[in-house]
């Protein structure tokens, strides 16, 4: 497949998949982006190829960024941050501060957890609905994290984002608790 063909079908699943989480109709897409809707449904079904300016305008609408939107990546996407790529928002000369660890583009219902496995232990969960994101930080530890049988390393200071929709689990295989703050972000129940 050419990197035109898979951009195509890239863009066609994920608008088709965040029209649909975001619970607008062809016509509703169509008014707010200003993108007649025969084109939509011709992006849709990977018929065309349309202009950045287009795909902007549906990235737009859709309030997501346009790299989320042309994104090629297959199954539940994990993104690792580092301590080291968190963002420091501000910070005072007396030791206050703010840091954005992680985001995702979700909306809904969401839960905030705090978790602690000691030495050994781990616990699983069966997919959650189609749309469905966890983030997480660890902050005392290692992390496995396992997302649809892949195994990801979150070391303490490392936050993580994925798809939830997927079998996944958190085990601490190392000799020390492993400490993690986690948020569950479901989608609205259309």
């Amino acid at each position: 497949m050419s990197d035109l063909d898979q951009l195509t079908q890239s863009l066609a699943r994920n608008l088709r998949r965040w029209r649909g989480e975001r619970g607008f109709t062809l016509d509703a897409l169509a008014a707010r982006a200003g993108v007649s809707r025969g084109m939509i449904i011709q992006i849709e079904q990977a018929r065309t190829n349309p202009s950045v300016g287009t795909t902007v305008k549906l990235a737009d609408a859709l309030g997501v960024s346009i790299t989320t939107l042309l994104d090629h990546e297959q199954g539940a996407q994990v993104r690792l941050v580092p301590e080291s790529r968190a963002v420091r928002m501000w910070s005072t000369e007396a030791g206050s501060s703010t840091t954005l660890l992680v985001g995702a583009e979700a909306r809904g219902p969401l839960e905030l957890w705090t978790c602690r496995l000691t030495a050994g232990e781990g616990t699983t969960s069966d997919p959650h609905p189609e749309g469905t994101v966890e983030l997480l930080h660890v902050t005392e530890g290692e992390l496995t994290l396992v997302v649809d049988g892949r195994t990801h390393r979150v070391p303490a200071g490392t936050s993580a984002t994925f798809e939830a929709h997927v079998p996944h689990g958190y085990r601490n295989e190392g000799s020390e608790p492993a400490v993690f703050t986690m948020v569950v972000a479901i989608p609205p129940v259309r």
